[in-house]
């Protein structure tokens, strides 16, 4: 899309612009205009201005008609490559939607971990254990007075302790704490038995400090022309990209918009967008499907210098029609309907996409070049909207608080009554301006269910911000999966039943992480003594007290608490009662 320095060409300028036009009840200062594009880049990014808005004006003789009170006629419109004329019963040729929306993996007999699994798979899973510990042995040899290359100082991770390690970042969604170190505190205030129970707190921060996805050996020069900026992340980037578009494939109605992962450190391609709540961050590109908030493909900004080439992507196109492309080609020629803002939407977009049987809706800018400037300018009262069309584009300009701006190839000129909220009384608002706010929504949808659940803790590494956010829509998209499928039930409950199998389904198989200090209860509860069993030798089987061990005692003991997943050996005489009421084992 141009830059929104540009200004329009004045050889468009039509002012029959005005001529079409349609008059409604007056509405309430609590009618709100759909929603519209606030946002500053700041460098490096493309420069995004705010739309110009008319300052409000009274009634006048030339109101109706748009020219002023003082002309009597309509000036001639220069000739141009564009001819815009007043729509006249316009409604655009639409064909059928040829999509197969839906679910597109058997999901029969899949439990909530089932469809979370799809994405957060065992090759994902023992990727990260490949390049965790390869990292691992990398950082010894270049750093052989590290407190990992003693003794005891890192065992090699598992697949099953990496699910209970993404469990427990998962689960400080839900239970929010100032410090990573406060989950493990014994203080009353403080104290969740959970995360010591199944991991100890030196095991979770050195998996938690050495966590990778790609071998940093491998990785090109930042001088080779190969170096890729996102290579830290890129298997993961590539995994859920696959997946998403694999597993499900979005309705008709579909919207591309960002999303802003926080992020305040050092990175080139940081950027700062005021409306989001982060305002700092790694920006990424999305197209969900607008019901449901399903990400179906995403795209991770790299700088203003990033090359995008899409497939067969005209060459009119600017820099944010290519990312439109990019994002929407596996959905081309199918009938989709797509809503953007004003950072997308441009003529050459809009008429390629209609080439490929796709049609997009979204608010302009005025200065876009190929609009007419003076039909632009000219006040309109308040409630009122001018229409003009040229081929299958349809400009519509409504006057709310503030002058709206939307180009479609979906609609034609009608309005729709919208009730006023607070009131009993209604205006009529075009039709692409109704299914706007109704559709624009998708990608905002998704990370406002996540928001209360948001996992990242403050990191220097901005990749493993960027991971913990991608796992999280993942388990967004699952959730879709699990709706889809005719299952019930809240986001919360999927959590819940999705954290439960990541924390303890492994443990009987991996045990209990001990890489560390201490030891612990499984979950606040009844806790039953029993006999360690017979392990087939001669004599009687028994195990190290725990309790007496910590205080440097030397004592074996034939009890075992039955209910802890670890089965810990027990003094039956005052150990038992102590391991499980105090918060120091």
């Amino acid at each position: 899309m141009l830059s929104a320095t540009e200004s329009a060409s004045e050889d468009e300028d039509d002012p029959t612009f005005l001529l079409s036009s349609s008059s409604s009840s007056s509405s309430s200062d609590d009618d709100e205009p759909p929603r519209r594009r606030r946002r500053r880049q700041a460098e490096p990014g493309p420069s995004r201005a705010r739309d110009p808005v008319a300052h409000p004006s009274t009634s006048s003789p030339g109101a109706r008609t748009g020219f002023p009170a003082h002309q009597t006629s309509a000036p001639e419109p220069p000739t141009g490559d564009l001819s815009w004329c007043p729509p006249v019963d316009f409604e655009p040729a639409i064909p059928d939607f040829a999509g197969n929306p839906g679910i597109q993996i058997p999901t029969v007999g899949f439990t909530e971990m089932d469809f979370f699994s799809f994405f957060f798979s065992d090759p994902l899973v023992n990727l990260m254990v490949e390049q965790t510990n390869l990292y691992v042995q990398q950082f010894v040899a270049q750093h052989p007075g590290s407190f990992l290359a003693r003794p005891g100082g890192w065992t090699p991770v598992s697949a099953a302790e990496m699910r209970t390690f993404w469990g427990l970042v998962l689960h400080m969604g839900l239970v929010k704490k100032p410090s990573v170190r406060l989950y493990w505190s014994g203080d009353v205030l403080y104290q969740t038995p959970l995360y010591s129970s199944a991991m100890t707190r030196p095991r979770f921060e050195a998996i938690r400090k050495c966590l990778h996805y790609a071998d940093n050996a491998a990785c090109p020069p930042r001088t080779d022309p190969a170096y890729d900026r996102l290579y830290k992340i890129r298997p993961i980037i590539d995994h859920f990209g696959a997946k998403f578009a694999q597993a499900y494939v979005p309705g008709r109605e579909v919207a591309i918009d960002e999303s802003l992962v926080a992020f305040k450190g050092r990175l080139v391609f940081r950027q700062y967008i005021p409306s989001k709540r982060a305002r700092y961050g790694v920006k990424l590109y999305k197209i969900c499907e607008s019901t449901s908030g399903y990400t179906y493909k995403f795209r991770v900004y790299e700088g203003r210098d990033s090359r995008i080439e899409p497939p067969e992507c005209p060459p009119t196109l600017g820099v944010s029609g290519k990312i439109v492309w990019d994002l929407l080609h596996p959905l081309l020629d199918k009938g989709y309907h797509l809503y953007v803002d004003n950072f997308y939407t441009s003529i050459p977009l809009f008429r390629s996409l209609a080439a490929r049987s796709t049609f997009a809706c979204g608010t302009v800018r005025k200065n876009q070049r190929g609009l007419p400037t003076y039909p632009l300018q000219v006040p309109i009262p308040r409630g009122e909207t001018r229409a003009l069309t040229c081929g299958n584009l349809l400009l519509v300009r409504y006057k709310d608080k503030r002058d709206v701006l939307v180009l479609t190839t979906i609609h034609g000129n009608g309005t729709t009554p919208v009730s006023v909220r607070g009131t009993t009384a209604t205006v009529l608002k075009p039709d692409c301006i109704v299914d706007y706010n109704r559709y624009m929504g998708g990608v905002d949808l998704s990370d406002q269910v996540l928001q209360p659940y948001n996992a990242m803790r403050k990191t220097r590494a901005w990749y493993k911000k960027v991971a913990v956010y991608m796992v999280q829509v993942a388990m967004y998209n699952a959730f879709v999966l699990f709706r889809s499928a005719g299952s019930t039930g809240t986001f919360l409950h999927f959590y819940e039943a999705v954290l439960r199998d990541l924390i303890f389904s492994d443990r009987e198989r991996a045990g209990r992480s001990t890489s560390g200090i201490g030891g612990a209860r499984v979950v606040p509860g009844q806790h039953f003594p029993g006999v360690v069993p017979h392990t087939g030798k001669r004599g009687r089987t028994q195990k190290k007290c725990r309790v007496c061990r910590k205080r440097g005692i030397r004592k074996d003991t034939t009890t075992q608490c039955d209910t802890c997943p670890d089965h810990p050996g027990l003094c039956i005489d005052g150990c038992f009662r102590e391991y499980h009421t105090s918060m120091e084992f």
